[in-house]
């Protein structure tokens, strides 16, 4: 039966149950997208691929619609129903696959392929060593909230303006992203007992899926900055 306890709420064996079932969808999740990332690779012609970046309006475009179908696709997640919840996880998992294209089609154009395994092998180490921080501290980490979101504020906007004046955000911007998403993921981390229902396992996945993809796309960047 569908419950809306809050995970903080619920007894050990339904909140077990909830990390559980979020943390098998967070690694499905990821599984997807390396599969949806090669299809692409595999049938979007490169041509295609440049147009994506080649242009500064066309790529703030292309990041403008991503931030609006992912505002989208987290709502449908946390739907009530089971359906609409894994429609939205699919369609984000679709979409970053689409926002990563370039990058790592630039990343095997210059056979780097090793850089792109080290990348995701960091990450997923870093996760779960943020993820074994958050469940074994006592320390609260809601400060971190406000921090997070000025933070992403900055960073959208120093973004944007690098896209429009066309200057290069450098190597410490990176560094400061992978810190931020780093944040976030403790953050996020720490409050899914207290932000989710025992039944939106699906929406916890999707909002963990989508800082552990931040994080990959920054320590590709560094990876592959030290490379150029």
């Amino acid at each position: 039966m569908m419950t809306d306890v809050l995970v903080a709420h619920s007894t050990d064996v339904e909140k077990a149950n909830f990390y559980k079932k979020t943390y098998l969808h967070v690694a499905l999740a990821i599984l997807a997208f390396v599969r949806v990332e090669t299809v692409l690779l595999n049938v979007v012609p490169p041509e295609v691929i440049g147009l994506m970046f080649a242009q500064k309006y066309t790529w703030l475009l292309v990041l403008g619609v991503f931030w609006l179908a992912s505002f989208l696709a987290s709502k449908w997640s946390m739907s009530q129903s089971k359906s609409t919840q894994y429609f939205g996880l699919g369609f984000y998992i679709l979409l970053e696959a689409v926002i990563f294209l370039p990058l790592i089609y630039i990343a095997i154009a210059n056979s780097d392929y090793n850089v792109i395994f080290q990348a995701a092998t960091l990450t997923i180490a870093m996760f779960a060593g943020i993820s074994a921080v958050a469940f074994t501290s006592k320390r609260d980490f809601s400060f971190l909230r406000n921090i997070i979101t000025i933070g992403g504020f900055i960073a959208i906007g120093l973004i944007v303006a690098g896209m429009i004046f066309g200057f290069n955000l450098g190597l410490w911007f990176s560094v400061g992203m992978v810190i931020l998403a780093s944040a976030t993921i403790l953050y996020q981390t720490s409050k899914l007992k207290d932000t989710f229902a025992t039944n939106q396992y699906v929406g916890a996945s999707l909002q963990l899926f989508a800082s552990i993809m931040l994080l990959f796309w920054y320590i590709l960047r560094i990876l592959m900055s030290r490379r150029s």
